[in-house]
């Protein structure tokens, strides 16, 4: 499998697969992806219920545009087994994998699925919400094809490192910054945390610019009201757009007059601005697609 497509999934949005109301109501939020959860948003005695309801809402077909996943329970839990093998009959676009720290456990999981026969578009997306997670993240990101997204725990990486929830996230830089290095290296998509405080608009508008400006595909959401301030940070600018246009017209035409020099706005061009101007329109006609 491979990420050089341009999906958009500047808002990725957990729904609670116990609710049926919000796996219907799903069908028309303006996310990019969804992941219908099997995990935290699921009591025990519920589980089973749920996995059901979750698997026949990731085979219906009715989610239009959206990628759809399915988060499972973790690996060691009573519940991950019986998961990973409706998750592969289901057949959703992604199989969401929470406490992911090694490669050895990313290649259970492909194990589990192709044995469960899930089709080749089911591709694995890790978790990676610990230190040892972190610290082995390149490790988790090479190790399958069919792994093609990490998707950062910051809820779980705080409590491991009895760090505090702060403005600018400052404990967790580290972290973020590892995992984004192995998903670049590796070339997987990588997408921020939750924020938690739904009713904090601001704050949360602020750390989507912040994942943004990382280097972040986009964000897991807790709460539809999240998506559409998501939606356009994530989202290339109109400001983005008009200058890689002017970028790669002037590249094109010093390149054609035989000009080894190229300024658009008074700054040097080289070809790394090219290709970055490149992947902000690919991204920009696939968000304007939707």
């Amino acid at each position: 499998m491979s990420n050089a497509s341009p999906r958009p999934r500047r808002s990725v949005l957990y729904m609670p697969g116990a609710n049926e109301r919000a796996l219907e109501k799903a069908k028309s939020i303006p996310a990019d992806a969804l992941i219908l959860d099997l995990e935290d948003a699921v009591a025990p005695d519920a589980k089973a219920d749920a996995r059901k309801r979750v698997a026949a809402a990731a085979a219906s077909g009715e989610y239009g545009h959206r990628e759809v996943t399915i988060r499972v329970n973790g690996p060691g839990t009573a519940w991950h087994a019986d998961d990973l093998r409706a998750a592969a009959e289901a057949g959703p676009d992604a199989v969401v994998v929470p406490k992911v720290e090694s490669a050895h456990t990313v290649l259970e999981v492909e194990r589990a699925l192709e044995a469960a026969g899930a089709p080749d578009h089911t591709a694995i997306w890790a978790m990676v919400e610990t230190p040892r997670a972190m610290l082995d993240a390149r490790a988790v990101a090479a190790a399958s094809e069919r792994l093609t997204v990490l998707v950062m725990g910051t809820n779980d990486l705080a409590k491991e490192l009895h760090a505090e929830h702060v403005p600018g996230r400052a404990p967790l830089l580290t972290g973020l910054s590892l995992a984004l290095l192995a998903a670049r290296e590796t070339g997987k998509v990588i997408l921020d945390g939750v924020y938690n405080d739904v009713k904090d608009l601001a704050g949360f508008e602020a750390e989507c610019v912040q994942g943004r400006q990382f280097g972040f595909d986009g964000k897991t959401l807790i709460h539809p009201a999240q998506v559409e301030p998501c939606n356009r940070i994530f989202a290339p600018s109109p400001e983005q757009v008009e200058r890689s246009q002017r970028i790669i017209e002037a590249f094109d035409e010093a390149t054609r007059e035989g000009r080894g020099v190229v300024t658009v706005d008074g700054r040097m061009i080289e070809n790394l601005h090219v290709e970055e101007a490149r992947r902000i329109l690919a991204l920009a006609a696939a968000v304007a697609a939707r």
